[in-house]
C-alpha cells in the first residue's frame, strides 16, 4: 500500500524537481491523492484504481495510474483547463504465474516516453519518442 504522503521524490515532473501529493480519498479500489501545495481552484490530482473481471484463467485486472492538473489557459489567462496523462495495465491475472511480462511491458511503454534511444539514460522530462508522438499527435 502506498503511504498517505508521496515525498521523497516519488514523483517529479519534467524539470526533475520532486512534485509532493497527500493522500485526500481511499474508497473500495480507488485511491486519489491531491498535490500538496495545490491551489484551491486549481487541483493537481493523482489517482491509482483497479478493477478486476472474469474468473479461473479469465481473471483480468484492469489497473489505472492518472495525473490531472488544472491550469489557466494560455490562451486568454482566464479559462481554467485540466490535461491529463494516465496509463492503463490491463493484465490477465488468472492465467500469469508471474509478473513478468507484465513488468516489461510497462517498462517498455515508460522508455518509449522517456528516451528517444539517443542516450543510455532514460530521463522523466517528457521528451521521448512516445512522449512526442502523444504531445503531436504524430504517428
Amino acid at each position: 500500500m502506498l503511504s498517505n504522503t508521496l515525498n521523497t521524490n516519488e514523483v517529479k515532473n519534467a524539470a526533475g524537481t520532486e512534485v509532493e501529493f497527500q493522500s485526500l480519498s481511499i474508497e473500495a479500489r480507488r485511491r486519489e491523492f491531491a498535490q500538496i501545495t495545490e491551489t484551491p481552484s486549481l487541483p493537481h490530482r493523482l489517482s491509482i484504481s483497479h478493477q478486476e473481471t472474469g474468473k479461473g484463467k479469465s481473471t483480468r485486472r484492469r489497473s489505472l495510474v492518472r495525473v490531472d492538473k488544472t491550469v489557466i489557459s494560455g490562451v486568454d489567462s482566464i479559462t481554467p483547463v485540466t490535461v491529463s496523462a494516465y496509463v492503463v495495465l490491463d493484465i490477465p491475472t488468472g492465467a500469469m504465474t508471474t509478473i513478468t511480462e507484465a513488468t516489461n511491458v510497462i517498462a517498455e511503454l515508460l522508455s518509449f516516453c522517456s528516451t528517444t534511444g539517443a542516450g543510455t539514460t532514460v530521463l522523466f522530462d517528457g521528451t521521448g519518442n512516445g512522449a512526442a508522438a502523444l504531445l503531436t499527435g504524430g504517428l
